[in-house]
């Protein structure tokens, strides 16, 4: 099959937008909204911009010699001053007095990279052009029933908790199921509030990860979110979909994303659990991968500027589909913050340690030295001290 050409993906961004008639975006997600809370915008102006900047020093313990580290696709490149993101957008909201929306922003860095790609899967034609788009899709809210929001093109994610932008998460670094995940999705959805406590969604896309190309046809998913009460939500995400050249139903992905989320007035607490399978085609046996991950967050808000972090996790891939590698992951992360706004300025400044501890038959990490020429060694555990500042510009 040949490959997708920089016209064609344009040309299905085109096609995607006449859809919009039949699908849309969540409008509880927002470009930077940490929150998964279902409940509808209530900005006050209908226009918003703004940029973005995130420059991090990652101090690896380890000192491996290729800077990198092992299986990640954010927050990679160590012992070095490493400009993660730079972002620079524009948005406007769908309400009741103005139902059409959209959303255009492009960004560069480190972490825009290789965020969009399984290990070994082809990409689409161009795709060193487009993973500089951060959004660009239009919306449209329906007058029907208590509103029927549609979206078309390239939205937010609605699988997963944490962001690809460092500023909208909790720690600075961001979970293994996170980075296994996509971070954004390319095609259509609809949005639908079926009471104050419960909304659904439906979303076609162009598969898993917008910009890998295995093949042409879509996928499918859905997502309920239930504020069960005032400070509780649980959320579901399901996906389903041929991300191999061989598109028979024996050989489709299935991922399941679960959260739970509990808000305080200074504490939050997120729980994230996901589960995946996949039988691989070609090889013998048509051998059936799976991964499986899981992370609580904690972040309290200690008083004015100054906010702390904990996310304890795991992370089980199998078969080495996801990540590259066979390996089992135990991690924790501990984040402090210190805030500095000022009127559409935020600057944010984070110390965060973190320890991963890989096992498995392909587990590791990158350390200092090569155990033959051109061949980096192994290491089990890695420490990572870093200092992350993220510069937010954003209009009212």
């Amino acid at each position: 099959m040949s490959r997708v050409s920089l016209q064609s993906w344009c040309g299905f961004f085109v096609a995607s937008i006449f859809a919009s008639s039949a699908f849309g975006q969540d409008p509880s997600i927002q470009p930077y909204a940490t929150t998964v809370s279902p409940e509808p915008v209530t900005a006050t102006r209908d226009w918003h911009y703004g940029a973005y900047v995130d420059v991090g020093y990652i101090g690896n313990f380890n000192f491996p010699d290729n800077h990198l580290w092992r299986s990640r696709t954010t927050a990679f490149s160590h012992n070095e001053l490493a400009p993660n993101m730079g972002l620079a957008y524009v948005r406007k909201d769908v309400t009741v007095s103005s139902r059409w929306g959209m959303e255009l922003g492009f960004q560069g860095g480190r972490d825009s990279e290789e965020f969009a790609f399984l290990v070994g899967e082809r990409r689409v034609e161009g795709a060193d052009v487009l993973r500089h788009v951060h959004r660009a899709n239009v919306s449209y809210l329906a007058p029907i029933g208590k509103g029927l929001t549609f979206t078309a093109g390239l939205f937010n994610s609605l699988i997963g908790y944490d962001s690809l932008y460092a500023r909208d998460n909790a720690s600075y670094t961001r979970s293994w199921i996170a980075d296994n995940t996509p971070y954004m999705m390319f095609g259509v959805n609809a949005q639908y509030p079926v009471s104050d406590d419960l909304t659904v969604t439906a979303f076609i896309v162009n598969g898993y990860y917008h910009l890998a190309h295995p093949n042409d046809l879509p996928s499918y998913g859905g997502r309920w979110a239930w504020k069960a009460t005032s400070r509780l939500t649980l959320i579901q995400a399901l996906y389903g979909g041929p991300d191999q050249t061989d598109t028979s139903l024996e050989f489709w992905r299935v991922y399941g994303n679960h959260i739970l989320e509990w808000k305080g007035d200074d504490v939050t607490v997120a729980a994230s659990f996901d589960i995946g399978t996949e039988s691989i085609a070609g090889q013998p046996g048509s051998p059936r991968t799976f991964v499986m991950g899981g992370n609580m967050v904690v972040r309290w808000h200690v008083c004015g500027p100054w906010s702390v972090a904990l996310r304890p996790e795991f992370y089980w891939d199998r078969n080495g589909r996801w990540t590259g590698a066979e390996q089992f992951v135990k991690a924790i992360t501990s984040t402090v913050e210190y805030k500095f706004p000022y009127k559409w300025m935020n600057t944010v400044a984070r110390v965060e340690h973190r320890y991963d501890d890989s096992t498995g038959v392909g587990g590791g990490f990158f350390k200092n030295g090569e155990i033959r020429p051109g061949e980096i060694g192994l290491t089990p555990g890695q420490h990572l001290l870093l200092l992350g500042v993220l510069l937010s510009l954003d209009s009212p």
